[in-house]
């Protein structure tokens, strides 16, 4: 098994605990930083494989994080894991079909369309997102083009709250089946 440097980035000591303790358990190094801030200073000291960081933080959010490595391409050239809970809200507009983690990723491809390298997971932990049988989706920088090649126009669906029709057509369902537990909504996001 290889090990790996990680830099975890977490506010909540004991989710940081409890997931510095289950990456030592596998065998690797990790050091942790509480906030974007301490992040910035330890990403200047050291070098590492992999960055898992929180996207909301006081002291600097996980985007800012990004944004600050992708200002210093020197410091870091593997992947970032962003790791997000809690459920989004949705404005209901249209008569579509789709919950809020689908919806929340028919916006994040409109916004990453084009983008090379970021690939994204949003799903309930339930497995029903909203209504519908999928847990959530996948989408990625290639998302909003297939969906067009699909014929299927991604702010147009967006705008009819119609995000699940949307990943249908081109596959990008994630569908788990119920799962008995209900503990949140949770989204990743790898950027390489």
């Amino acid at each position: 098994m290889s090990t790996a440097e990680i830099l975890l980035v977490e506010d909540k000591d004991s989710l940081r605990q409890m997931l510095r303790l289950t990456l030592q358990n596998a065998g690797h190094t990790v050091d942790e930083a509480r906030d974007g801030a301490e992040a910035r200073r330890r990403l200047n000291d050291s070098r590492y494989n992999l960055v898992l960081t929180d996207l909301k933080m006081p002291g600097g959010d996980g985007f800012e994080v990004l944004s600050y490595l992708k200002e210093h391409p020197e410091i870091l050239v593997v992947p970032v894991v962003m790791l997000s809970g809690g459920e989004t809200t949705v404005t209901l507009r249209g008569k579509g079909r789709g919950g809020r983690n689908a919806e929340f990723l028919l916006a994040f491809a409109i916004a990453i369309d084009g983008v090379e390298g970021t690939s994204v997971l949003a799903a309930d932990t339930d497995g029903i997102d909203g209504t519908e049988d999928n847990a959530g989706a996948f989408a990625d920088g290639t998302t909003a083009a297939r969906l067009r090649q699909a014929g299927i126009d991604p702010a147009t669906a967006l705008a009819n709250n119609d995000a699940y029709s949307a990943f249908a057509a081109i596959g990008d369902l994630f569908v788990t089946g119920p799962t008995g537990t209900n503990v949140n909504d949770f989204r990743a996001i790898l950027v390489r």
